[in-house]
């Protein structure tokens, strides 16, 4: 009966689908005056402004999320049963980046179209008000995506929610809360990227997560030309919209045949061939180019302004459009590339840090380096001393440096200090000869006492007559003969 309803208004909506009411953008609750949270009623302005769109206080609703741009809308059927835009909320805060959530604390918000009934509305939430995702669905579920907790919350701090303030927060909760009252089953949540138009599909084209969202997209559209959320089942580990069944959907398991309804078949074939026109239009446009999607930190630099005056735990994160940037393809591979860098050398630096607090147990105790099992040589230098003079030394002309030279015997004297053959007659030619000791003794150069360490070795060798320079003749001998 419904896929009828839906085939029936698919041509009518198609035509209708750019008309669209203008956004509430901001929260007017004074949360001061009110006494009971869970109960609130919406203010007489949004009334009046149901009433203006033909809806019903209890009509039902539908939720969808852009990342990209911020932005949490509130869809309400009216009394024709299509769905309008009641109201739009920049999101306070939301985690991550761009693309689904995979696991338990990868900090991204999730992707994708999720049921919520009314036990997922929790009013005692330590986040003021907030409204569980259901996360992981059986898409999630059915390609092993894990995360507990996700939620669309107040108190604007996010760590994989959608996080609003408390006086967006208040409002969402009584809307849902009113078309549970009404009747609805559950309330449908359309969470994807961006706005899924031609020219953002274009330019996110070389992001890793395109494939996904291409399969999101069939659904987004079908809701654009419609207006009215589509009925979603998964198989093949696929989602899979509006479409009629022979046999039951297996998550996991091959799709049954299936088809669309004819009428809706005909609205869509129409819609594509203007989006396809679209996008051709816009890969011109971006050609050569591509966007740089900014990191988390990168969008709270942006906004943390809007901290000032507030408590620690109001963390607003900004838009991804405000952030991020068209860049040249070299560009942006270099600038991977560093980020890539910058990211694994703050990782060694945490293993090297974690490591030493390992090893020093905590900071308490310093490790003793152990002594090296390789022994070196330990080299010294020879300091050479200076020759003490005798007081007879002190009125020769000889320098400083030249004493010094006497330290090491001169090539005439270690000439000398080898074993000649003496030839005859050459004891007579001296005049004087000092006489040797008899017995061997080691023979030392003219060193100094500081450097007796330097000798020559012992030998037996007859030693050498040395040449004594003559001796002064006394004063009182210089008259004499």
């Amino acid at each position: 009966m419904r896929l009828r309803n839906l085939v029936a208004t698919a041509t009518v909506a198609a035509l209708l689908a750019g008309c669209t009411n203008d956004a509430l953008d901001t929260a007017t609750v004074d949360l001061s005056t009110v006494k009971n949270k869970t109960e609130y009623q919406l203010s007489s302005k949004m009334a009046a402004k149901m009433s203006e769109l033909g809806m019903q206080k209890t009509a039902p609703i539908a939720l969808r999320i852009f990342k990209e741009e911020g932005t949490l809308e509130v869809w309400k059927a009216n009394t024709s049963n299509r769905f309008q835009l009641l109201k739009s909320y920049k999101i306070c805060a939301w985690s991550g980046k761009l693309g689904p959530k995979v696991k338990e604390g990868d900090r991204q918000a999730p992707e994708g179209f999720y049921p919520l009934f009314p036990q997922q509305l929790n009013p005692n939430s330590k986040y003021y008000l907030a409204i569980n995702t259901g996360y992981p669905n059986t898409y999630d579920r059915a390609n092993g995506r894990q995360g507990t907790h996700l939620m669309i919350h107040g108190a604007c701090s996010s760590s994989g929610c959608y996080s609003m303030t408390d006086e967006q927060m208040i409002e969402i909760f009584a809307m849902a809360r009113d078309a549970f009252k009404g009747g609805q089953q559950s309330v449908q949540l359309q969470a994807f990227p961006f706005r899924m138009t031609a020219e953002n599909m274009a330019r996110h084209r070389n992001n890793p997560n395109i494939e996904f969202w291409n399969m999101l997209k069939v659904g987004y559209d079908q809701f654009e030309v419609t207006k009215r959320p589509p009925e979603i089942n998964v198989c093949e580990k696929k989602y899979v919209f509006n479409q009629q069944g022979s046999g039951a959907f297996n998550p996991g398991g091959t799709c049954p045949a299936m088809s669309t309804p004819p009428a809706l078949q005909m609205a869509m074939s129409t819609f594509e061939k203007g989006y396809k026109l679209d996008y051709d239009k816009a890969m011109k446009k971006y050609d050569g180019m591509v966007w740089y999607e900014p990191s988390e930190a990168e969008r709270k630099a942006i906004v943390a302004k809007q901290r000032a005056g507030r408590e620690l735990a109001y963390a607003p994160t900004g838009n991804s459009i405000d952030a991020g940037k068209l860049m040249k393809a070299s560009d942006l591979e270099k600038k991977l590339a560093e980020q890539k860098e910058a990211e694994e050398t703050k990782v060694a630096v945490e293993i090297q840090k974690k490591e030493l607090e390992k090893a020093t147990k905590g900071g308490t105790h310093v490790p003793v380096p152990a002594a090296n099992p390789v022994p070196q040589p330990v080299l010294q230098a020879a300091v050479e001393q200076p020759a003490k003079n005798s007081f007879w030394n002190l009125f020769s002309k000889s320098e400083p440096a030249e004493q010094a030279q006497l330290t090491q015997p001169p090539p005439e004297l270690q000439a000398a200090v080898q074993p000649q053959a003496q030839p005859a007659g050459a004891a007579a030619k001296q005049t004087r000869s000092v006489a040797a000791p008899q017995k061997a003794q080691p023979e030392v150069t003219a060193v100094s006492a500081a450097n007796a360490e330097v000798t020559v070795a012992p030998t037996t060798e007859a030693p050498v007559a040395v040449e004594e320079p003559p001796k002064k003749r006394p004063f009182w001998k210089i008259w004499g003969n």
